[in-house]
Order: C-alpha cells, then structure tokens, then sequence
C-alpha cells in the first residue's frame, strides 16, 4: 500500500479539488434526485412516494416524452458527424504548416467558447428569422428565402448548422492528433504513387482512430446534453410544433415550470442512462476500429 500511495499520490493530489467538488457539492444532489424521481414533489410540499409511477407515466402516456426523445435523436444523428467532419476539415487544412497557425487555432477556437452562450442563441434566431440576415443574402441571389425558425421542417436544422460552427474544441483535439502522426508514412506513400485520397483513408484515418474516438465520446455527450441554444430559439416551449423539443428542454420546463420536480428527477435519471448506453456502446464497438500504437498482436 505504501508503494502504490507514494507512486500514485502526485496523481491524487491533483484530484483531490475534483474529489472534493463531487462528495460536497455533486454526490448529495445526485442521491436527493434519484430518491425524488420516486416520489410526486412540487417543490412547495413534501416528497410523497409513489414508487415507479414516474417511471410508467414516462413510457406508457407521456407523448411528450417520447417527441423529445425524437428530437434529441435526430440532433445527436445530424449535429454529432457534422460537427465532427467541420472539425476534421478544419485541421487538416490548418496541418500545412501555416505561418500565423497560432492566431488561425484562435480564430476557430472562438465560436466554441460562445456558442452556448446566450447572445449567441439570440443571434443564431435573428439570423434565420424571416427577416434575418440570411434570407437577405438569399434574395440578394433572387431566391426566396424559407422561415427558417418559424418552420417544424428547417427549424432543427439551424440548430445542426450552430453545432457545426462549434467545432473548435474537437478541431485542436483532431490537429493534435495529426501532429502525432510521423510525416514519413505520407512520403513513402508519394513515392509509392498512392493518391491523396488513399492516403486520406489508409493512413490519415486509421492512425487518428483514437482521437476520433475521444471526439465521438465527448461531442455525443455534449450533444444529448444542448440546451441552452434550443431553449433561447423556441422562447423555452419546444416550438414550433415541438420540434425544438429537446430532451433538456422538456425536463427543465417539467422541473421549473410546472414544478414537477419528482417527475423531472426521473426525467434526468432517464437520460442519464441513455447517455450510458450510447458510451458504452461506442467503447465496445471501439475495439473493431480504433488501434493504438502500443497495442501487440
């Protein structure tokens, strides 16, 4: 035990503000919520336990529930590869070694800090609205213009279209990525004639599996967890027609509009485990696709 403490206690040290943080401010809501999404509490009386009737009311007559999950899927299926793909492109490109890469890191790196900011949202609905900028560069070209937000069809879309301007922090991640891979394997692969898009899918691809791997997990959590954009675009109600219904957005109206807190706590717990399954599965599938250097047959 003493060797594995003085090995490890660098590494535990630094930790120790994230231990900290979780069992005095994260470990007591996390048990008060799982205890309240067995019970009926409108956060003015006490919890009254009504043991799995949140749990069946969610999957046998809560359309709702189900519409959000709709949303949130297809948003997660569209905004996860789009975002991915953006960000791959983007660090590709940046990779040639350019002179002012530094500022060009920067520059791309920006629109993920504001993305989810409030502003952000509000700029995002004034663009697309009717009236808005892009309509306005449409007509420009004699095209007419859709209502973008306004419309159940397009309105998903425009929130698919701000993922993808958020590729910053997966961008740095993939050029780190590229970085890592030695310059010698493209060179042989030029003397052996190989297109660039064979090198592209044979080498490039393969040899940054494990980076593609880390973005897939985090962006797929991030994903499932927007709310801030889609709750600022459909003023807080899912619309139009509920198709910016996201799963966050219907739980946080259940929590704090309507005060069903019981029912929103089982609402999290809910997804808590639907982003467990799709990590889980993306691990497991991981062994199939993603090699790592270290790894001996």
């Amino acid at each position: 035990m003493k060797k594995f403490f003085r090995r490890n206690a660098p590494a535990y040290v630094f930790l120790s503000p994230w231990f900290v943080g979780f069992f005095l401010l994260a470990l007591g809501p996390i048990l008060a919520s799982m205890y309240l999404s067995f019970t009926r509490y409108d956060m003015v009386g006490d919890p009254r336990w009504v043991g799995l009737d949140n749990y069946e009311y969610m999957f046998e007559r809560d359309r709702r529930f189900w519409k959000a999950l709709e949303v949130t899927f297809t948003y997660v299926a569209l905004a996860v590869p789009a975002r991915l793909a953006m960000a791959l492109g983007v660090a590709m490109l940046l990779d040639k070694g350019l002179r002012t890469i530094g500022l060009y890191r920067a520059i791309f790196y920006l629109p993920s800090l504001l993305g989810s900011s409030i502003a952000i949202a509000i700029l995002w609905r004034q663009l697309f609205s009717v009236d808005g900028v892009v309509n306005q560069v449409l007509a420009k070209f004699g095209i007419e213009g859709a209502a973008w937000i306004s419309d159940p069809n397009t309105s998903l879309y425009t929130l698919v279209i701000l993922a993808m301007w958020q590729f910053g922090s997966p961008m740095l991640i993939f050029l780190a990525g590229l970085r890592g891979i030695p310059r010698d394997l493209y060179e042989a692969a030029e003397i052996d004639g190989t297109s660039k898009r064979r090198q592209f899918f044979r080498i490039t691809l393969p040899l940054l599996a494990p980076v593609i791997f880390f973005n897939l997990v985090l962006q797929t959590i991030e994903a499932f967890k927007t709310f801030s954009s889609a709750f600022i675009i459909s003023n807080g109600t899912g619309a139009p027609a509920d198709s910016l219904l996201f799963y966050t957005v219907y739980l946080f109206n259940e929590a704090f509009k309507f005060f069903r807190m019981g029912y929103a706590s089982a609402l999290a717990w809910v997804l808590l485990l639907i982003i467990g399954f799709f990590t889980a599965v993306t691990f497991f599938t991981s062994k199939y696709w993603v090699h790592y250097e270290n790894e001996r047959d």
